[in-house]
């Protein structure tokens, strides 16, 4: 993974590349998936195929995508992406009687499309908290096990710098440089994608 500056927003808008469309699809394919499955009349075939078209959906638009000064822009562009696949989907495949639970359907699409209601907030925060932590796996392996280990006792276990440099036998200073750099690598992946 590169240490560029830029967000891979940014990168996948003006210079796409595959490293920053691996890594998007390493970021929000899992999160695709646990929501589709929640959708009763979809097979795990339809979630699959539509984990592939909402990503490739992504990937035609990415250029008109335009983050603009809302906190969370991707993210609802994102989930406006999810609801119309799943109403091109439920379009298609209406005709065929395996698929039942219209009404109900059509009713979560509704409430998922509507920022306001608290399916969407729901997708915001489960959006902000799987891309988080699958930040933090992407990210681990990039810093040493000491460094790592400092900054999780301390920012994910709540532990206080003091115990977490008795407890690794750091200098404190250095314990408090492990979560500086770890937050600052965090903030500059997660830049456009969390809000």
């Amino acid at each position: 993974m590169s240490d560029t500056s830029i967000s891979l927003l940014e990168q996948l808008r003006k210079q796409p590349d595959a490293e920053s469309w691996n890594r998007l699809v390493e970021l929000y394919t899992p999160l695709l998936r646990t929501w589709l499955r929640r959708f009763d009349v979809l097979l795990p075939a339809d979630v699959d195929d539509l984990v592939q078209d909402v990503l490739l959906a992504v990937s035609k638009e990415m250029p008109n995508f335009q983050p603009g000064t809302a906190p969370g822009a991707f993210r609802s562009w994102l989930r406006t992406i999810l609801v119309n696949r799943l109403r091109h989907f439920w379009r298609s495949r209406q005709h065929r009687p395996i698929v039942v639970g219209g009404s109900d359907f059509l009713d979560q699409l509704q409430k998922l499309s509507d920022a306001a209601t608290p399916a969407s907030q729901h997708w915001d925060r489960e959006h902000d908290r799987e891309v988080m932590s699958r930040l933090l796996v992407l990210l681990e392996p990039r810093f040493a096990a000491e460094t790592w280990l400092a900054f999780r006792r301390q920012a994910l276990d709540g532990q206080s710098a003091d115990a977490v440099a008795a407890e690794l036998k750091m200098p404190l200073h250095s314990v408090y440089a492990a979560k500086s750099r770890l937050l600052k690598a965090l903030r500059t992946m997660a830049d456009g994608l969390v809000s």
